[in-house]
């Protein structure tokens, strides 16, 4: 399956290093969400983190230990908030209560943090989104004071229907939770983009560098992943090898490929040489 051609950015005079991703009114530089998941140990969670040069790290409220728990191991000493931009997500919720309760836990453990990442499961088995709950939970969240980054799966009229609900960005599945399989409807991916007025980040699906590249080159405002880089053999290189893709990708975007051709045109044109 071919990639669709991309959005056309508006100005291709563009600074990269001014090139930020601005989410709920804060610049960031890096364009790669991360998550905290699936590694052997914390030392592993550190070192990977470092290597993607994520700012802005999501955490399992449900699942990760961020102070609830004085007599374990804290995550926030690995990945310290003053470091990174801490993304607590609903992760594990499959009703509107649960993922609302534990985005208020969230802004209580971290001092009013009022950032979170917004997900409501239907079922175990695909782990897609209950679309009708997310819906509702992201209007009771923006309702709280909440900047709500959502979860959903790639149907451009349910992203639209969350960004005018009021959610700081989008986030479709490229493919199911944990699958590796990359992005297999970029057509709607790119009806998404195109249609946006916050920013849209692809969640869930990527398996490689490859994946992160073909979501920027769409035109995509970042990616996050967890199980790509938690599950590769060397997650390390991996972080490194996503930082690198998503970098190109984004650069790609703004570049604008040349146009899809039928048939050949040389490299260098025959017009005018000498003999």
């Amino acid at each position: 399956m071919s990639t669709p051609e991309p959005v056309k950015p508006a100005n291709h005079n563009i600074d990269t290093k001014a090139d930020a991703l601005v989410i709920g009114g804060v610049s960031y530089q890096s364009r790669l969400l991360v998550g905290t998941g699936k590694y052997k140990d914390m030392d592993e969670t550190r070192a990977a983190t470092e290597a993607s040069g994520a700012e802005i790290v999501t955490v399992a409220i449900r699942r990760s230990n961020i102070g609830q728990d004085p007599n374990e191991p804290n995550l926030l000493e690995v990945i310290p908030p003053d470091r990174y931009t801490i993304l607590p997500n609903t992760a594990g919720c499959y009703t509107v209560e649960d993922a609302v309760r534990t985005c208020r836990l969230a802004r209580e453990l971290l001092d009013g943090h009022d950032l979170v990442k917004l997900e409501v499961l239907g079922d175990e088995k695909t782990l897609f989104p209950d679309i009708v709950a997310t819906l509702e939970a992201a209007e009771i969240l923006v309702k709280d004071g909440f900047k709500v980054m959502v979860y959903t799966n790639d149907d451009p009229i349910i992203a639209k229907r969350l960004e005018e609900i009021g959610c700081v960005a989008v986030m479709p599945l490229a493919a199911p939770i944990g699958s590796g399989l990359g992005i297999r409807n970029p057509y709607n991916i790119l009806t998404i983009v195109e249609q946006a007025n916050v920013p849209i980040i692809v969640d869930a699906g990527v398996g490689t560098a490859s994946d992160a590249a073909v979501a920027m080159e769409l035109g995509c405002d970042g990616v996050l992943m967890n199980t790509a880089i938690a599950a590769a053999k060397d997650p390390v290189l991996m972080a490194s090898a996503m930082k690198k893709g998503v970098e190109a990708g984004r650069e790609a975007f703004l570049a604008g490929r040349m146009p899809r051709k039928r048939f050949a045109s040389a490299s260098s044109p025959i017009d005018g040489t000498f003999f």
